[in-house]
């Protein structure tokens, strides 16, 4: 259980890292955060005698408590090069192939890399954020945590840009923010995973997206924009949503469901990535459901899932390793020049939009088709 103090404590702190309280400025007296923490003077002194001790505040006799320079302490750690890689998750599925292209080629120039997993959390994210903050970093490459959503962290992204700390983003990016990135055209992949089944004769198509994460909305985008070009009329109910706390289960009830009625015409499923078809094979398999004879599928990444599972995936290919790389050459290259993301404008050389691609093997089929018997 957090105490009194530790809260007081975190809190200024906070303040400190998200820019708040700027340096040198004075923050809040004894009497305000007493007030406001419903804490005694003896608590908050604690809180504040601490902080000056770590070089957080500092006093000055008969004016108060200032929020100290901290980059001034940083700048004696010259020789250590670090650079900090935050992702949404560490070890599931293309992440680290993403991860081990970074790392490489930071290696080589000798950085030392930490790496950090939000979980898809905005509240991970947010302490991850406070710790780089507290520490000597040169550059950091980050995926944004439910990127779809107006992010309550802005403020430690700002704190990074008013500190001149290069950031860059990768797979999605804070509108807010307009930040350097490297990011696949999404909306292009959805409309390549539609237009695919489109051409193979299915009218009827399901589309499974995550939308808490920009990916996902940008190739639900783009599953409606194929529907609309080709006048396929699309039903309401074959348009499937689900979030990061509920995608274990809510993507494959909704799908089995839809799949096992009895007046069900579904014949093509764009899914979000491969993953989620992988569970979806499963689900088939139990139901006697062939792909793609009774249901083609067309899933996004081009994993290592797509060419391992049971049926051969059509999918849409992601760069991973070579985004990996991408992002470390151009954080390499921003720390070079000694500029932050916010002054460099994000539509030049530095932002990098891959086209996607449509890799094609056997769980799609043309409907068009009609096998005669001998």
């Amino acid at each position: 259980m957090e105490t009194k103090y530790s809260k007081v404590k975190q809190a200024i702190k906070s303040r400190i890292l998200d820019g708040t309280y700027i340096p040198n400025q004075k923050i809040h007296s004894e009497s305000d955060l007493m007030k406001e923490f419903g804490v005694s003077r003896h608590t908050v002194r604690l809180a504040i005698g601490d902080l000056v001790t770590k070089g957080w505040l500092y006093r000055e006799q008969g004016s108060g408590t200032f929020c100290a320079d901290r980059t001034k302490l940083n700048q004696g750690n010259n020789n250590q090069k670090n650079i900090a890689i935050v992702t949404t998750f560490i070890s599931d599925y293309i992440f680290p192939s993403i991860i081990r292209g970074a790392e490489s080629r930071l290696s080589e120039e000798g950085y030392q890399v930490s790496i950090f997993s939000t979980n898809n959390d905005q509240d991970k994210e947010r302490e991850i954020l406070e710790k780089i903050l507290s520490q000597s970093f040169d550059g950091i490459i980050v995926e944004p945590t439910k990127s779809a959503y107006s992010n309550p962290n802005i403020s430690y992204y700002l704190n990074l840009e008013n500190r001149g700390l290069p950031y860059i983003m990768i797979n999605a990016y804070y509108d807010e923010l307009e930040p350097i990135s490297i990011i696949m055209d999404d909306e292009m992949g959805g409309f390549l995973q539609a237009e695919h089944l489109i051409e193979l004769g299915h009218t009827n198509i399901l589309g499974c997206f995550k939308t808490d994460d920009a990916q996902g909305t940008r190739r639900m985008k783009g599953f409606l924009k194929a529907h609309r070009k080709y006048g396929i009329p699309l039903n309401p109910k074959n348009i499937i949503t689900y979030s990061t706390e509920n995608k274990k289960t809510k993507p494959i009830e909704e799908i089995e469901k839809v799949i096992t009625d009895k007046n069900n015409q579904t014949t093509g499923l764009v899914a979000y990535n491969d993953e989620l078809v992988i569970e979806v094979l499963k689900v088939l398999r139990n139901r006697n459901i062939k792909v793609p004879d009774d249901l083609s599928i067309v899933g996004y990444d081009d994993s290592l899932l797509a060419e391992v599972s049971e049926v051969k995936l059509t999918t849409i290919k992601h760069p991973k390793s070579e985004m990996g790389k991408a992002a470390a050459e151009t954080i390499i290259e921003l720390i070079k020049l000694n500029t932050s993301s916010s002054n460099v404008d994000s539509s030049n050389k530095h932002s990098i939009l891959y086209k996607p691609e449509l890799v094609v093997r056997n769980s799609t089929k043309d409907v068009n088709i009609v096998n005669i018997p001998l």
